[in-house]
């Protein structure tokens, strides 16, 4: 093993690292006070600090067909989103075509481009260019478009905050996996995706995969694939540990994945817990070029439960 990677298993570096950031640990403050835990914000925190390790979120607590036709606001969203909205409890996911126009689109892809070109961001093993929103007003705008606010703050029952975007000019190839495993809340469930479509895509390109009601499975967290942490160092499995236990998962549920072959412009909105990833390229010619935008619900624990870091807003 890596020196450096010893080293990011110790507890004490990260308690480091996160007091050097402590302005951007506040958030919590006021979520740990409501949840009753007893902790200093730069500390390590994960699921083992929380007994309940259920969602919250008010569609997964009852079913969405009978709930959302007379919530406020859902008459605002149009017919086929109305529709996707009352399937949400069952499918995990919607998809809105068409949500962004053509010039919002080229003005992305045209920001993005000019900021892969400057090398500021570094495209990471998996094709992916972090963090863009804080790079590009644009992207940050973007993010925070009204009507988007509005759909995942109904879906939620919270009002939600953009905390990260991933850009990928390439397919990801990533192996199935629940995006609660990088980006937890407490209570579970408050976490919330929207991929746009940034071009059209071509099945050869390594199309995102995802499996409908695949977000009604239980929450898979650090002790689920012996990820075991004491007080002072984190578990030592690897990453793929835990893909191998979901793709395990998906053989003996005999789960079928969908292929999201979308349009430029459309979005596909998905569940903290539902699967998905990336199948592998098979053009290598073939761009996917697309934008993740992940949320938070505003008023919640908001950690990563590998890395038993909390967030930084």
């Amino acid at each position: 093993m890596k020196i450096i990677d010893l080293l990011k298993r110790y507890k004490p570096v990260h308690w480091l690292y996160n007091i050097f950031n402590a302005k951007q640990l506040k958030h919590n403050s006021i979520a740990y006070q409501q949840f009753d835990l007893d902790k200093p914000l730069f500390s390590s925190i994960s699921s083992k600090d929380f007994p309940d390790k259920t969602s919250k979120a008010w569609l997964d607590l009852e079913n969405s067909n009978e709930l959302v036709e007379n919530t406020i606001g859902f008459k605002k969203f149009p017919t086929d989103i109305q529709i996707e909205l009352k399937n949400w409890s069952d499918n995990g996911f919607l998809i809105w075509k068409q949500f962004f126009n053509e010039k919002e689109i080229d003005a992305i892809n045209k920001e993005v481009e000019a900021i892969e070109a400057s090398g500021n961001v570094k495209v990471t093993h998996d094709n992916k260019l972090p963090f863009l929103n804080k790079q590009s007003l644009l992207i940050k705008n973007i993010s925070e478009n009204k009507t988007l606010l509005e759909l995942l703050g109904f879906i939620l029952g919270k009002e939600v905050i953009p905390f990260q975007t991933l850009n990928f000019i390439k397919g990801s190839g990533q192996r199935a996996h629940s995006d609660s495993i990088h980006m937890t809340t407490f209570p579970l469930g408050y976490l919330i995706a929207v991929w746009v479509a940034l071009e059209d895509i071509d099945p050869e390109s390594g199309p995102l995969f995802y499996y409908p009601g695949s977000h009604q499975l239980p929450y898979l967290l650090n002790n689920d694939f012996g990820n075991i942490s004491n007080a002072w160092m984190l578990g030592n499995k690897k990453y793929s540990d835990y893909e191998d236990v979901i793709e395990d998962l998906i053989n003996k549920k005999m789960m079928k994945p969908k292929i999201f072959l979308p349009k430029k412009g459309d979005i596909l909105v998905w569940h903290a817990n539902l699967l998905h990833g990336g199948l592998p390229i098979i053009n290598s010619a073939c761009t996917r070029k697309s934008m993740v935008i992940h949320y938070y619900a505003k008023d919640v624990i908001k950690y990563h439960e590998i890395t038993e870091r909390p967030s930084l807003l």
